[in-house]
């Protein structure tokens, strides 16, 4: 197992023994687990990401802390929308839509000021870091 699964699967176990809540450097941030579908393997994915809330819609953010690439989980979603969500002990189906335009920068926008390390994330790519929006099914 490389070291991103190692670090992914300690905030994953942590999550779901504490209802949703970890600590450390992701203490008080909204955690959700993210399960895609692997584009090209087929197999479940699962993956601990922020999330922000637009309306009754949850959104995720394809940042991967600025990386110059995707997340690997956004290939997967695109490829297969449809997607579970976790949140705390809640768990649901939902299918995924990446945002464009207005609504876009308006939720980008949002997470930004909520949580101020997504500022850092867009500095340090060229890419457009893409909004996603979860729509419970």
């Amino acid at each position: 197992m490389n070291d991103i699964n190692e670090f992914n699967q300690k905030i994953i176990d942590e999550f779901r023994a504490n209802e949703g809540k970890v600590g450390g450097m992701f203490e008080g941030a909204p955690l959700l687990l993210l399960h895609t579908t692997g584009a090209k393997s087929g197999k479940e994915r699962i993956a601990p990401l922020a999330y922000g809330r637009d309306g009754d819609h949850v959104v995720v953010f394809g940042s991967k802390a600025g990386a110059p690439m995707h997340p690997d989980w956004f290939h997967n979603l695109v490829a297969n929308p449809r997607v579970t969500v976790e949140i705390g002990t809640e768990q649901y189906a939902a299918d995924a839509r990446v945002t464009e335009g207005e609504e876009r920068e308006r939720i980008w926008e949002k997470q930004k000021r909520d949580i101020p390390n997504f500022n850092e994330y867009e500095k340090l790519t060229e890419r457009q870091i893409p909004v996603i929006v979860l729509e419970r099914v």
